[in-house]
């Protein structure tokens, strides 16, 4: 089991990462807080954060980029091509920047299973810039499963030998934000934190505290149906999902109470069981991710 340290009142909820980002603007714009620049780096993954961020609301993409960093790279997102594209990616070594990453991080072939870029007539694994880029980084943020622990890219058989940025960075202090894809407001929410008082309180696995520091278990508004035994028996049912294969109990993440799509839903409001996405270990651990047959124990690491 984890070693906790809970904040002193719930911050889990659909408004902290509001609070947080318009404090940042606040300070910005009183020139308390420093506006830094942000390297998003896309490694080997399907892109589903930025896309998840490109999704968000209150706070968005746009006011991200318009009032509280500088995105100087982007793979997805920069107009810049080619190797215009890298030559902006290079240019920000010379400066503060924050570091983000997601996607995991390519082994096979000294990273060759994973190109972001040609750099002077060669290819740049993105081994080689996840490297260069965490060495000089003021503050590290892995995003997503892939990047915290290796997720579905590392999933069975793992044919390009994926691993977490952890494992490419060892010696660097990181805030790890698992999720398949993170949840707009961790980003934002931790981004925010790290301008306004520098890296959150996080647990012994690097992750915030005010966003991944409860059991989805013990805040899911079919918990009553749990401790009355009352289980779901098929998809659909309104009942608990723990016997189809719910890995609420060993999750540990705000989903009931923040919600997703504009804070309007989440998996089990659905009726779908949740399958454990921001969790160490998915998806492997966490599979299969529904079961008719028996009711399976995870450990919550």
């Amino acid at each position: 089991m984890e070693n906790y340290i809970l904040p002193p009142e719930p911050l889990t909820n659909e408004a902290i990462a509001a609070r947080l980002t318009t404090g940042a603007r606040n300070g910005l714009a009183n020139g308390s807080v420093k506006k830094k620049n942000l390297v998003y780096l896309e490694l080997n993954g399907c892109s589903g954060n930025i896309i998840s961020l490109l999704n968000g609301a209150n706070p968005d993409f746009e006011y991200m980029i318009g009032s509280m960093v500088n995105l100087v790279y982007s793979n997805s997102l920069m107009a810049a091509e080619g190797e215009k594209a890298i030559e902006r990616l290079m240019n920000a070594l010379d400066e503060d920047y924050i570091l983000a990453v997601e996607g995991a991080v390519a082994l096979r072939d000294k990273g060759l299973y994973n190109i972001i870029g040609t750099w002077k007539g060669k290819p740049l694994t993105g081994l080689e810039a996840a490297k260069m880029l965490g060495e000089k980084a003021s503050h590290i943020l892995a995003v997503g499963a892939c990047a915290t622990h290796g997720g579905v890219s590392a999933a069975r058989p793992n044919p390009s030998q994926s691993v977490g940025l952890q494992d490419v960075l060892p010696d660097k202090n990181m805030i790890k934000l698992p999720g398949c894809p993170v949840h707009p407001d961790w980003f934002l929410g931790t981004l925010a934190h790290i301008l306004l008082y520098g890296d959150p309180d996080t647990d012994n696995l690097g992750r915030p505290l005010m966003f991944y520091s409860t059991l989805i278990h013990d805040r899911c508004p079919r918990r009553p149906f749990f401790d009355r035994g009352i289980f779901a028996e098929k998809l659909g049912d309104k009942t608990c999902l723990f016997k189809l294969g719910c890995r609420g109990p060993v999750t540990r993440t705000d989903c009931p109470t923040r919600q997703w799509n504009g804070h309007v839903n989440w998996p089990i409001g659905d009726d779908t069981p949740c399958i454990g996405c921001a969790q160490f270990g998915f998806p492997d651990a966490m599979a299969p991710f529904i079961s008719y047959d028996t009711t399976r124990v995870v450990k919550d690491e």
